[in-house]
């Protein structure tokens, strides 16, 4: 059957996932973080305990997303289109989460479909909540069910000049790092099935670019303290290949900082940016 609107509500799961010190260091590195940012790329160094980046709630977290209940679809005309996290507390180096996904949402979007995920959850140590993630998917061709549309998102930049503004240069290997993370499509690491994608070469994962874009934030906005960081979200608006540099800016408005993601070109790849902050 086609895309099911009536699948709203429904949930999946819980599922349990464990990481370790390692799974946290290979993520930063993933991601781009070095020498210059020890606390999250080694765990015994001199003087300083390993942190763990808050984008790596998108790693660990997300478990349970019931895509099994939303009807029959083709996997290749999906495409990631939005991603946000809320972190209830500090990720620790080394532990295990449950957690439960739910159907929080169908649009019909005429072309396609629009599908959002939510999913929660608790550290199984404590038995307190972790983290919550939230994702929407477009899938192509799946529209025209005759549901609702859905809102319409309404963003506009600051026009005044970011009051913090990074550029990190992505590396040219960078997508085959970051897939160890978990993420095997070969659309990031296979040529010729990047090719059959409509792709001159691989393309860097959307959450890759969304981790580089994190660590500009927990390191300008929270001064490296991820703690500090609550929540994030922003939508993909064009793919990035490795190799590519990554500028993020940045205005702050009290405990909220809206940002862009652009590349070299000045391209808006991750646009629609929110993060809160303590």
């Amino acid at each position: 059957m086609p895309i099911d609107p009536s699948a709203v509500g429904q949930t999946g799961g819980p599922v349990t996932r464990k990481w370790t010190s390692k799974d946290a260091l290979l993520y930063a590195l993933g991601v781009g973080a070095g020498t210059q940012e020890l606390r999250f790329t080694t765990e015994n160094s001199q003087n300083i305990q390993q942190r763990v980046l808050p984008t790596f709630a998108v790693i660990i977290g997300g478990g349970g997303a019931p895509f099994n209940k939303i009807g029959d679809f083709n996997p290749a005309m999906l495409v990631h289109g939005e991603q946000g996290i809320e972190l209830l507390g500090e990720i620790p180096p080394e532990g295990e989460v449950e957690s439960v996904g739910k159907i929080s949402a169908i649009w019909d979007k005429g072309k396609g479909a629009v599908v959002e995920m939510t999913s929660e959850s608790t550290l199984v140590a404590t038995g307190e909540p972790l983290l919550r993630t939230r994702m929407s998917a477009f899938i192509r061709g799946e529209g025209g069910f005759g549901g609702e549309r859905g809102p319409s998102a309404s963003f506009e930049a600051p026009t005044r000049a970011p009051d913090h503004q990074v550029a990190y240069e992505t590396g040219v290997d960078q997508a085959l790092l970051y897939r160890l993370s978990g993420d095997r499509n070969p659309l990031h690491s296979d040529p010729a099935f990047a090719k059959m994608g409509g792709f001159d070469k691989p393309i860097l994962h959307g959450l890759c670019t969304y981790g580089f874009t994190g660590r500009a934030l927990v390191n300008t906005i929270c001064d490296g303290d991820p703690s500090r960081f609550r929540s994030m979200d922003g939508r993909f608006s064009k793919p990035v290949l490795p190799g590519d540099t990554l500028t993020i800016l940045m205005w702050v408005d009290g405990s909220e900082c809206t940002f862009q993601t652009k590349n070299q070109d000045g391209d808006v790849v991750i646009d629609q940016g929110k993060m809160t902050f303590a």
